[in-house]
């Protein structure tokens, strides 16, 4: 069985909105404004290269296979060649490779990708659908990139849940510019 990863770059005030400049925020790309410093970006790296596939939804899909294919280094290796899984009712035939498209019932789709898999299944970005993964149970981790910025405005990491989610601090360390690097997991239920 897979493990489910959520990985996000976010704001003190939990934004998660546009963090590298390629959509229409007012602050786009706000996340550039720091440095993450040599441990920082070995973070990113390394938890990109412990990922087995990604999975994400359509807008954050289409920015990323409208960004990856064109990009070299290992990063971009990894991410243009792992399988992806794409949430998506209207997304139709995806042109980035090795792409499947998960449709109908998001919650039982990721339950049965999930069951299917083995190793680490990284989601990154994808605000509605980490809504839903949250809200039904299907996150092993929470991994936060938090940057020392308020930006007021944006798409917030957090919508509305259908009960309480309690989680547990496993890990924690400032990198770079004072960025917060936090790892969450489930609480043992009580």
């Amino acid at each position: 069985m897979a493990k489910i990863i959520v990985t996000e770059f976010v704001s003190l005030d939990g934004v998660i909105e546009d963090p590298g400049g390629a959509e229409d925020f007012k602050y786009g790309g706000w996340t550039f404004e720091f440095d993450r410093g040599d441990d920082g970006n070995k973070f990113k790296l390394d938890e990109t290269m412990e990922a087995d596939a990604l999975l994400l939804g359509r807008k954050t899909y289409e920015g990323f296979a409208a960004a990856w294919p064109t990009r070299e280094g290992e990063f971009a290796d990894k991410f243009n060649n792992m399988p992806k899984y794409v949430v998506s009712s209207t997304l139709g035939e995806p042109e980035w490779n090795n792409t499947t498209v998960l449709k109908g019932d998001v919650v039982e789709a990721v339950k049965k990708l999930k069951q299917d898999q083995d190793g680490t299944i990284q989601v990154p970005g994808s605000k509605q659908l980490v809504d839903t993964l949250l809200d039904n149970d299907l996150v092993d981790q929470l991994t936060l990139m938090v940057f020392p910025v308020v930006l007021g405005r944006g798409k917030r990491l957090f919508g509305e849940t259908s009960d309480k989610k309690r989680l547990q601090l496993a890990e924690s360390r400032t990198v770079g510019d004072g960025v917060a690097i936090l790892i969450y997991r489930p609480a043992a239920s009580e």
